[in-house]
């Protein structure tokens, strides 16, 4: 099978400071995986890199067996790709209902329209004239997946979605993930709560010094090998 997105060999930079030192990771159709590692060692350089916000500067990503040399934001969305960044990046001055429509300008053909996302998040009808910063850090991670939802994506891929979340709100996220999943829609999880990682990933990789380190299915490794692949 071919698949969904693939990086092979991709080294990235910001400005001269070296990151990433040949990335491998391939996500499948409908896939879910998990990126994991300490704090610093290019997590978040791997989704800045195919948004073009970190330099690529060796190696080669590709979209369904296309090389694709620049994703950028619209490039991902119409390729089937919608990112929910770390730190959620609500838009300020726009309501709740603003930020889902503004996303709804680049989706695609699918299931996912602003009924369906309120359908996952009834909060947010209820709240869909309130300011998207005025929401708790749970409501607003809401409005972040429900924004990428509506791009109707392929891939979703989540960075950090439990950073600054209750403990309750986690298992609440990690509800609503696997209902995702259930529909068919690939995911890969940057996340360093292992519990969550664990409840929605089928494969995992591990980061270290910007390359893959370990990587195998979940149901094979037990959480003391996987915290022991991250702390090395």
């Amino acid at each position: 099978m071919t698949a969904l997105l693939e990086l092979e060999r991709v080294e990235a930079r910001y400005g001269a400071a070296r990151i990433l030192n040949g990335v491998d990771l391939a996500i499948a159709p409908g896939e879910r995986v998990a990126l994991l590692g300490r704090n610093g060692v290019g997590k978040t350089t791997v989704v800045n890199t195919l948004l073009a916000t970190a330099v690529k500067c060796g190696g080669e990503i590709r979209v369904r067996g296309e090389r694709i040399d620049r994703l950028a934001g619209h490039t991902a969305a119409t390729l089937g790709i919608a990112v929910v960044p770390q730190g959620r990046k609500i838009l300020p001055n726009l309501s709740i209902q603003e930020n889902l429509k503004l996303a709804a300008a680049l989706r695609r053909k699918g299931p996912w329209t602003l009924d369906a996302v309120y359908g996952l998040f009834p909060i947010l009808r209820e709240r869909r004239h309130t300011p998207g910063t005025a929401l708790s850090g749970g409501q607003q991670q809401m409005l972040a997946i429900g924004r990428a939802l509506m791009l109707n994506p392929e891939l979703l891929i989540l960075d950090e979605p439990s950073e600054g979340l209750a403990p309750v709100i986690v298992d609440e996220l990690g509800v609503i993930l696997r209902d995702l999943a259930a529909t068919g829609v690939a995911i890969l999880l940057i996340e360093q709560h292992l519990r969550l990682v664990r409840d929605i990933a089928e494969r995992y990789a591990v980061l270290s010094k910007g390359a893959v380190s370990a990587a195998g299915r979940m149901a094979e490794v037990d959480q003391e090998q996987l915290q022991s692949s991250i702390m090395h």
